[in-house]
């Protein structure tokens, strides 16, 4: 009987560590103690599996220190001893209705032994390129695929990898991006977190299509634990001759190595990656010549990130053809999401494109916390744009998300209720993509700037008569102008809120007033002196002594010292306190 506890960066930070240590303090030789990654139900971690053999015997969620006496006696025999914390069947579901490729080993199999993943067909699909395929039908094999770049612009993977082929030159690179900087995404940490080996398999994949003797992984320093496993991974790879020189006996040789990036988001951009690549500051280059022509050391280069090469070698073992059986008609096969914010069932979905919003938020992610009203979603991270209610049925695909106006993006999926502000939602996204900026071109580094000033002015109700107008035309112009993929699409979380919220806009710039009672600067409290109690917790709980009155009778607000922290607000009991 095996014990195994999800130690993904998600499982660790709720606390899988120490109830490893508890587990590890007990087990004995009643069962094998043993760790994975995640599996993708974060809003369940810490999470424990027991099995016998490879049948799954119990999904314990939630776990902490203390339940360890729980399941030692499980294991001992006595079968009750974990219905108190067993997954329950709405929570199973999460995952039944899913269609794992990319993540079909997360949080099953343990990412730091490679036998676990040799045991699942692991390296199968490279011998099987190796020994049977030529690299131009390896190339075939993913055009029937229909398998496009997973790290949001869409575009088909086999024709970066035919053009790399086809450049004329003695040494050629693999470059996977694992720059993932979109705030709410951690697909790719997951992916490489737990199951490194996949990524390692197609990227060799790629390598020998494209004929490249080296390939790195480009992956965010802020991810200790992903660069940790990986780098064991490559070691083991290594000692197992499916890496290095003459891989499998074959006379394809390749190695691989790992650079930390130092988190700029602009590096998400390939030829910024490269430049970062070869130490230079991160700023994207002009294009033409593209990667595949000149890319890293201005050598013959491929990039694609990890969600792409983590379905490389499921196409080898299966075939093309089953691939594409998947999906819609523009978009074949399935796409990961990291799916946050206001929901009730945070973590990793994946799913066959031609699913609509709605069967992912609602179905397998089980609505909104508190059943608040749903409001919105922001689909591709800062790059990416506000999808409103009453489009939830749109498909997911890259075609019907476009047409909203927001992008597949890498995968980040933030939901929002009605207590999110849509004019506070775009200033935080156009913060981050403003900070974010190369500084390279004038339009991305000055528009965006100009566009952050006019949103702060709005919060804080300093919006005036043509804002909304100025704002449009600077985003249209940015959009335009920029030279990279950060600047082109920064405007979209302020176009895609002005086109679907406009009101709120109006509501900001017109009345002074936020209507998701959010922008602090908006915002009056006072105490309904009908429901006041004069209970004085709301004047003992206020930092700035603004509140006063005497025991038994109505309190009252000073708007002049009121700080409008919200303290009155959420601790009075009687629902006195009016934000208005």
């Amino acid at each position: 009987m095996r014990i195994v506890v999800g130690e993904g960066s998600c499982g660790i930070a709720a606390g899988a560590a120490k109830v490893y240590s508890a587990l590890e303090a007990q087990v004995g030789t009643s069962a094998e103690l043993t760790v994975t990654g995640c599996i993708g139900m974060c809003f369940l971690e810490p999470i424990v599996d027991i099995y016998d053999g490879k049948t799954l015997l119990k999904r314990l969620v939630k776990i902490q220190p203390s339940d360890a006496d729980k399941i030692i006696d499980f294991v001992n025999g006595n079968a009750d001893a974990v219905a108190d914390i067993e997954i329950s069947d709405d929570d199973k579901a999460f995952l039944d209705k899913q269609t794992r490729i990319a993540l079909r080993h997360c949080g099953i199999i343990n990412p730091e032994k490679i036998d676990e993943y040799t045991a699942e067909d692991g390296y199968q699909a490279l011998k099987k390129v190796l020994t049977t395929m030529t690299p131009e039908e390896v190339i075939e094999e993913i055009k029937v695929s229909g398998l496009a770049g997973r790290g949001g612009a869409g575009f088909p993977t086999w024709f970066k990898w035919n053009a790399a082929r086809q450049s004329q030159g003695d040494y050629k690179y693999l470059i996977c991006n694992a720059d993932e900087g979109d705030p709410g995404a951690f697909m790719d940490r997951a992916v490489i977190e737990s199951d490194p080996h996949n990524l390692i398999e197609g990227m060799l994949i790629g390598a020998y299509a494209i004929g490249a003797k080296e390939a790195v992984v480009y992956v965010r320093a802020e991810y200790p634990l992903a660069i940790e496993r990986l780098t064991n991974a490559i070691a083991q790879a290594e000692e197992k001759g499916y890496l290095g020189d003459n891989i499998l006996g074959t006379s394809f040789s390749c190695k691989m190595r790992i650079k930390a990036g130092a988190g700029a988001f602009v590096c998400g951009e390939e030829t910024a990656l490269i430049e970062s690549l070869q130490g230079e500051r991160g700023m994207p280059r002009l294009k033409p010549p593209f990667p595949a022509q000149s890319g890293y050391w201005y050598k013959p280069s491929n990039i694609n990130n990890v969600e792409t090469f983590a379905n490389v070698s499921w196409i080898m073992l299966n075939g093309g053809a089953a691939f594409s059986t998947m999906g819609t008609e523009s978009s074949k096969g399935t796409k990961v999401f990291a799916l946050t914010g206001k929901i009730k069932k945070g973590g990793l979905v994946e799913i066959p494109m031609g699913k609509t919003l709605r069967d992912v938020i609602f179905d397998i992610g089980g609505g909104i916390k508190n059943d608040a009203e749903f409001k919105a979603v922001q689909m591709g991270g800062p790059s990416g744009g506000c999808i409103p209610a009453h489009l939830l049925d749109t498909v997911i695909d890259y075609k019907a998300l476009g047409a909203t106006g927001a992008i597949m993006g890498s995968g980040g999926m933030v939901v929002m209720d009605e207590s999110t502000c849509m004019v506070s939602m775009a200033q935080f996204f156009l913060d981050f993509t403003a900070k974010e900026s190369c500084g390279k071109c004038i339009h991305c580094r000055i528009g965006t700037k100009r566009m952050l000033e006019i949103l702060n002015r709005i919060v804080k109700g300093e919006g005036k008569e043509g804002d909304i107008e100025l704002l449009e035309e600077l985003c249209y112009s940015i959009k335009d102008g920029a030279l990279c993929g950060l600047g082109q699409t920064a405007p979209n979380p302020v176009l895609t809120t002005i086109k679907y919220f406009r009101n709120e806009y109006e509501a900001h710039i017109n009345e002074k007033k936020c209507p998701a009672k959010a922008c602090v600067d908006l915002l009056t409290y006072s105490i309904d002196a009908d429901k006041c109690k004069g209970c004085t917790l709301c004047a003992k709980k206020c930092p700035v002594n603004a509140i006063s009155g005497t025991v038994k009778n109505p309190h009252s607000i000073d708007a002049d010292k009121c700080i409008k922290c919200g303290a009155c607000h959420n601790n009075c009991r009687f629902g006195a306190v009016v934000v208005d």
